[in-house]
């Protein structure tokens, strides 16, 4: 026994030798696999002129307070292309008003519905504790789906209320939602998977992909799923309508582009390798084209199979189904959104301008989107009577507008619709409403619907929630909330009872408490009243609310409670302090 006393402890330390490399190796691998997420962001952030600080470092840290992520441990298949030999046809994309990513797989941005009454009056608007990076996408039924940067994607009715949530296991941008004709909505996310969600938003099934996703998913006639991925797998997936995968293709570098589909079925993608691809159904290589930098931009396909492609080397290339280039257009920068294209052919396309190319590669017209603005992640639409809608940055984070703009080049109108940015692709439902996403400011985003109201009455009365009794000289936040009838959103009259007041605030949406915040620097009682205007200029009532400044601290509060449970021994004191 004494002899085995020895062996045991050399084994003991030895085994707990191990433990230590092991959590070694363990953080080696956790701080990897975060230089990796970061990297990822980066490439989704910045643009060619190396705009996108400010989004990389605001989404950094809501980024690695998701992190880590869980996901089911799966071995990587180690060949390049796996194909499944047994075909599974399922739904193809949603005959609705806006099915995918750029309305349709071949991304022509192109809506059949007009939108000749619309301004920049905003019907109504839905919050949420997240930004809204991506392009919501609408159903037959005037359902509107979209995803917020905190996990979460939405459905909600055409009145602007919640119909559901589905909450992923990680952070999602980048990836537009696509619609199949049986319902399903599938979704990329930076947790490494491929969502897959029915109507009713409960989960259908995930693909695990085993890299970052902020590629929107394009669905084929047959029900195929094709997206790309970040990370260090740089592949291009298809999925099987089940959920089983089709097969995969390996790229030399990070896939941030949205894949666009041919009426043969074909697959085009741009890679951050500088090369532009075209995939055959089967995941076999057509053809690759090289450019003169990373593409992190879309494809959009004419109607006579001429594919277009956007490339950080500052050109806008048209090329032939065969690959080869038909002419090539220099702007002022690259672009990271889509070319959209008219029903005349003209393709629209932003970076620091909008550019109106005529399909034989000529310019029709430039304009710019406005003193210090910029398109990123947001492509345009076009709506049937030729008007071009897109969202912008301001500078590096200093705000984010929507502008529509006259297919003659003449600005229409815009609205300043955000205080960080506005990355968001528009869409049109059938009604004309445009709808858009935003990151409004450090706390939330929105969802902002521009059309007309059918009816308007005044916002119900609001509600304050606050500090009642406190000290001068200290600074309080009060909450208030009220609710709009027809969910318009709505701005604040307040008026903190010492003579100050606000003005009217910016708008906010109809159920959204929002906090103001006032400090009062003389001792007394105030009455804060706050009042509501919607976007109409149908004003409220009051809503009011009492404060005390300041609150004085009762050292005798036990003594009070004592002489109201006695009070003949209020009375003996009464008379002995007369």
């Amino acid at each position: 026994m004494k002899k085995l006393i020895p062996i045991m402890v050399i084994l003991l330390m030895v085994s707990t030798s191990f433990v230590g490399v092991g959590n070694q190796v363990e953080e080696l691998m956790v701080d990897n696999e975060q230089d990796e997420l970061l990297d990822n962001l980066a490439f989704y952030c910045y643009d060619d002129s190396g705009f996108g600080s400010a989004k990389y470092e605001q989404l950094k840290e809501e980024l690695l307070e998701e992190y880590p992520y869980q996901t089911d441990v799966v071995e990587m298949e180690s060949q390049s292309i796996v194909s499944n030999p047994t075909p599974v046809v399922g739904s193809p994309p949603m005959d609705s008003p806006w099915s995918m990513q750029c309305h349709d797989s071949r991304h022509t941005s192109r809506s059949p519905y007009g939108t000749e009454n619309i301004t920049n009056l905003e019907k109504w608007r839905f919050w949420w504790e997240a930004w809204v990076e991506c392009g919501p996408v609408i159903d037959n039924n005037g359902i509107i789906y979209f995803t917020t940067t905190h996990s979460d994607v939405h459905a909600i009715y055409p009145n602007g209320s919640l119909k559901w949530t589905y909450e992923t296991n990680g952070y999602m941008s980048g990836s537009t939602p696509a619609i199949a004709e049986d319902g399903t909505i599938y979704i990329g996310c930076w947790d490494d998977y491929l969502y897959a969600i029915n109507s009713n938003g409960t989960k259908k099934w995930k693909f695990l992909a085993h890299d970052n996703i902020a590629s929107s998913p394009a669905i084929a006639e047959d029900g195929t799923i094709y997206f790309g991925t970040m990370g260090d797998g740089y592949r291009i997936y298809a999925v099987n309508p089940n959920g089983t995968e089709k097969w995969q293709y390996k790229t030399d570098y990070k896939i941030a582009s949205d894949p666009a589909i041919g009426s043969d079925g074909t697959i085009y993608i741009g890679s951050g390798d500088d090369y532009f691809y075209a995939m055959n159904p089967n995941g076999t290589l057509k053809w690759r084209f090289k450019t003169g930098d990373e593409i992190h931009g879309h494809p959009s396909i004419a109607d006579d199979g001429t594919i277009y492609i956007g490339s950080w080397d500052d050109y806008l290339y048209a090329l032939n189904p065969d690959g080869t280039m038909k002419w090539k257009y220099k702007m002022s920068q690259g672009t990271t959104g889509n070319p959209a294209i008219g029903e005349d052919g003209t393709i629209y396309v932003c970076s620091d301008k909008m550019y109106a190319i005529y399909p034989n590669g000529t310019k029709r017209w430039s304009c710019t989107l406005g003193n210090n603005r910029w398109a990123g992640h947001s492509s345009p639409a076009i709506s049937a009577d030729g008007t071009i809608y897109v969202g912008t940055h301001i500078g590096d984070g200093a705000g984010g507008d929507i502008v529509a703009i006259n297919s003659n080049g003449t600005e229409r109108w815009r609205k300043k619709i955000a205080y960080n940015w506005v990355d968001s692709s528009p869409s049109i439902g059938e009604d004309g409403t445009v709808y858009i996403g935003s990151a409004y400011d450090m706390g939330r985003g929105y969802i902002h619907a521009f059309g007309p109201l059918e009816s308007n009455t005044p916002p119900d009365t609001p509600t304050i929630s606050g500090e009642t009794n406190g000290e001068i000289d200290v600074e309080y936040w009060y909450g208030i909330k009220v609710i709009d009838p027809e969910n318009n959103p709505v701005s604040f009259y307040i008026e903190w009872g010492d003579g100050s007041t606000t003005g009217w605030t910016r708008e906010h949406a109809s159920g959204e408490k929002y906090y103001y915040e006032h400090t009062w620097s003389e001792e007394g009682n105030y009455t804060i009243r706050v009042k509501a205007k919607d976007v109409m200029g149908e004003e409220s009532d009051w809503g009011y609310l009492e404060v005390t400044m300041p609150h004085t601290h009762n050292s005798f509060w036990w003594l009070n409670g004592l002489l109201d449970r006695f009070p003949l021994l209020q009375r003996l004191l009464e008379g002995l302090i007369k």
